[in-house]
């Protein structure tokens, strides 16, 4: 996107500094963790996690508990949650693909009048370009594209994927997620008098390796951390899409139980350690009486499999990767509710916008979600979407949440279809049987309604197959090795090398 065009959007979308009759706009805290699956908190009914804070906050403000990472991975999941609009609306389609000159909610909000301040994971392209003032971001994926997300046709092979299943208690002096709740509580206190503010916060935790604070390991003994339900058979009859994502991750020999229950107890004990440091800026937040006027968002990228399906990490659309965490609390939003409509990261853009007084722009997919917080009628359609076209994906998903029913589409192949009242674990599917085909077609017609989900996996791997080019008319074979030894091993990396320079259009 050039300039001229990021400008037109901005003020296609953002017109009016406030909407007519608006009350005082509120200050907003977003703070948005790493890989927080939607079901790991106390206050969503989790047996083993403690988080406190995070259960405090739900009690003063909203918990929707059927929320939706736009796409299940870091990138491209920001890319959705930042700019109101799908990832692949946005070209963003893995950790390769970063957004780029995109307008965010950011940008909006500072033409409306914020000042923006943002500090930690953003994982977008720098240069402050979003409406923030940033401070000690990071944008890893820009400067170090994942090279594996290039590699879907065939899929790669990634070894080291395995290892990232275990999990480690150890104490450490450096913790960048205190840094960020630091740096938050430095800026609610010190902020200059004047306009509402907004202060972004990205937090690194629970993201792998697995690695907890010891005084956590009492609260968590691995030796009582419940296991992954698997049924017998399951992962023989795995989805064939599934099948290729466990190979991909080197996960096709289940993980030890042993390392299964470590890597559990560390992922829950890094998950009350980051609810502490989201406790200490809402502390900042209600000591001097402010939330009232200020609107503090909790959330995750997306989730994570936890051994689920015999998976781990992200990159799918089943329950424990693409469901996230999301609460709303505070400028007047109703303490103790609880919301089931599923929703998804595209909606918290308009969300923001609608608290400041900002008209919607156009292009957005996404809908406030403060009607539905306040239990009023609203612009919701009242389903969530998502979509999956990253490392370990051998073709393009997408999925359609409503009601009680979820479906995932794949080009190319069988779709799921669960019913999650019923079956939670998402271990029967109900597509193609002549009892749920009403419903099959309704949630196939919504997915087409918004997308043509062939053209929309077709456009991801032409866009990661330029990038892949790219890469490879700028480096040299050594090079193009070098980046890539790391992640694909030797043979590999060697043979990849190979192919990519030996076939590549002119190449002598």
């Amino acid at each position: 996107m050039t300039r001229r065009t990021f400008a037109s959007c901005l003020a296609a979308g953002a017109g009016a500094r406030s909407a007519p009759g608006a009350t005082r706009r509120p200050n907003i805290v977003f703070i948005c963790s790493d890989q927080h699956t939607g079901t790991a908190l106390g206050c969503m009914g989790h047996p083993v996690v403690r988080t406190p804070n995070l259960d405090r906050l739900a009690g003063m403000g909203v918990l929707f508990r059927n929320a939706y990472s736009g796409n299940p991975v870091c990138v491209p999941g920001r890319a959705s949650m930042m700019s109101g609009r799908f990832a692949s609306d946005v070209d963003s389609f893995c950790n390769s693909t970063v957004l780029g000159r995109q307008p965010t909610w950011g940008n909006y909000l500072q033409r409306a009048g914020y000042r923006g301040w943002a500090s930690g994971k953003m994982d977008m392209t720098p240069g402050g370009i979003y409406g923030f003032e940033e401070v000690a971001t990071t944008h890893q994926h820009f400067h170090d594209p994942d090279i594996t997300t290039l590699f879907r046709a065939p899929v790669c092979f990634r070894p080291g994927q395995r290892a990232m299943a275990d999990g480690f208690f150890e104490d450490s002096s450096r913790c960048a997620d205190r840094d960020v709740a630091r740096r938050m509580v430095e800026f609610i206190r010190g902020r200059r008098p004047g306009g509402p503010w907004v202060a972004y916060g990205g937090m690194i935790k629970p993201h792998p390796r697995f690695v907890a604070q010891r005084r956590f390991e009492a609260i968590y003994p691995p030796a009582a951390m419940p296991m992954p339900e698997i049924p017998e058979g399951y992962l023989e009859r795995r989805h064939p899409v599934l099948q290729m994502v466990a190979n991909f991750k080197n996960l096709q020999v289940p993980i030890p139980a042993g390392r299964v229950r470590r890597a559990r107890a560390a992922y829950y004990g890094m998950i009350t350690e980051l609810d502490e440091y989201v406790g200490a800026v809402l502390d900042e937040v209600q000591k001097n009486g402010e939330l009232d006027d200020t609107l503090f968002v909790y959330t995750s990228d997306h989730g994570e499999m936890l051994g689920e399906h015999g998976l781990w990490s992200k990159n799918v659309l089943l329950e424990p990767s693409a469901r996230v965490p999301l609460i709303l609390a505070g400028a007047g939003l109703p303490r103790g509710r609880t919301v089931d409509t599923p929703v998804a990261h595209v909606d918290l853009a308009a969300t923001l916008l609608d608290a400041a007084g900002v008209p919607r722009p156009r292009g957005f997919r996404g809908h406030s979600l403060l009607p539905l917080a306040r239990g009023e009628d609203g612009s919701h359609p009242g389903f969530a979407f998502s979509e999956s076209h990253g490392q370990g994906n051998c073709t393009g998903s997408f999925m359609i949440r409503k009601g009680d029913w979820k479906y995932i589409y794949f080009t190319g192949d069988e779709p799921l279809l669960f019913n999650l009242k019923n079956d939670p674990g998402e271990l029967r599917n109900l597509a193609g049987r002549k009892e749920s085909a009403e419903v099959e077609r309704e949630l196939h017609g919504i997915l087409t309604g918004l997308l043509d989900p062939d053209a929309v996996t077709a456009r991801a791997f032409a866009a990661q197959a330029r990038l892949l080019d790219g890469m490879v008319r700028r480096l040299t074979p050594e090079e193009f090795y070098k980046r890539m030894v790391g992640r694909l091993g030797r043979a590999q990396a060697h043979t990849l090398t190979r192919r990519c320079y030996e076939i590549r259009p002119g190449a002598g």
